[in-house]
């Protein structure tokens, strides 16, 4: 497997490069490619983790199978064999990392649930008691379960942090009927989820989802439930009033704060033991959600 940075496909136009997934155009579908690039503080970090792509794509792939009785999805073909024949010259690049999707027009909303204090929404909980304008109790500790999980969207940022929007304005920019249904299925999709990850010993603490209208339906789409998209914590560790061990990103957050790095410079590049314990961690996802092991030779 060649490790893939940035992706370019002779005759296949590129309509879209974002932190770390490409998007071409296959007529009236599109292929979305998922490199190993890590993304952090709004950065591209110059880095490469090995097998990032193809771990985050086989995740998403998962969970799009396992909650597609909840809801649609944008998934088209995900076995690299049944292919258009231009694209099978890439397939030391392409395999296992990349999807052929609808072309669903995508709602420009991010649709977080948080099923436990942490992150940005501590920050804010600390300031307000409140989180994206929903009252919270007064006594809880950081990284405790709330009573529920609640939804709390964002913009969607082209380039940029994603910013937080009330439920109200969200209704006002695209429908009160269209953000009801986001906040009930992006609830239900999480409840789903977390229910199966717990028994797999893994916590969902967030995750955010992406939507679009595709023949007149909403639809699942982008990621879904990766450890780029998510908070996943080891169960068999949690404790809460404390930061988390992760199976996610934050390694990689945590190594660059306690670096010299300014956070507004050019990133600087990960060490090679940082590099090979953020793979081991996506690896370590991998498996416990899908009880498969994963084979590096494919």
């Amino acid at each position: 497997m060649i490790p893939a940075g940035n992706i370019e496909l002779k005759d296949i136009k590129k309509i879209k490069s974002g932190k770390i997934r490409e998007m071409f155009s296959l007529g009236k579908e599109l292929l979305i490619v998922t490199t190993d690039r890590i993304s952090a503080f709004d950065f591209i970090l110059p880095s490469l983790i090995p097998f990032k792509g193809v771990l985050l794509n086989q995740i998403s792939i998962f969970w799009f199978d396992y909650l597609k009785d909840h809801i649609n999805n944008h998934l088209l073909e995900t076995d690299f064999d049944n292919f258009p024949v231009e694209l099978k010259a890439y397939k030391d690049i392409l395999n296992k990392r990349c999807v052929i999707v609808k072309k669903a027009e995508i709602i420009p909303l991010e649709c977080v649930v948080r099923g436990y204090i942490t992150g940005s929404a501590w920050e804010d909980y600390k300031k307000t008691g409140e989180v994206s304008g929903i009252s919270l109790p007064s006594d809880l500790k950081f990284s405790q379960k709330l009573l529920e999980p609640i939804f709390t969207p964002t913009t969607k940022a082209e380039e940029g942090h994603d910013m937080p929007i009330s439920i109200k304005d969200a209704k006002n920019l695209y429908g009160a009927e269209t953000v009801n249904f986001l906040e009930k299925k992006s609830i239900e999709l999480f409840l789903k989820a977390g229910e199966f990850a717990i028994k797999k010993d893994i916590i969902i603490a967030d995750t955010k989802f992406e939507f679009g209208f595709y023949n007149n339906e909403i639809i699942l789409c982008d990621e879904v439930l990766t450890p780029d998209s998510s908070r996943f914590w080891p169960l068999d560790e949690y404790i809460e009033g404390e930061n988390q061990k992760s199976f996610d990103k934050q390694f990689v957050r945590d190594y660059l704060l306690s670096s010299d790095w300014d956070r507004k410079s050019v990133p600087p590049e990960l060490p090679f033991e940082i590099i090979e314990k953020t793979s081991e961690r996506y690896k370590g996802a991998y498996e416990k959600i899908t009880g498969k092991r994963f084979e590096e030779n494919f």
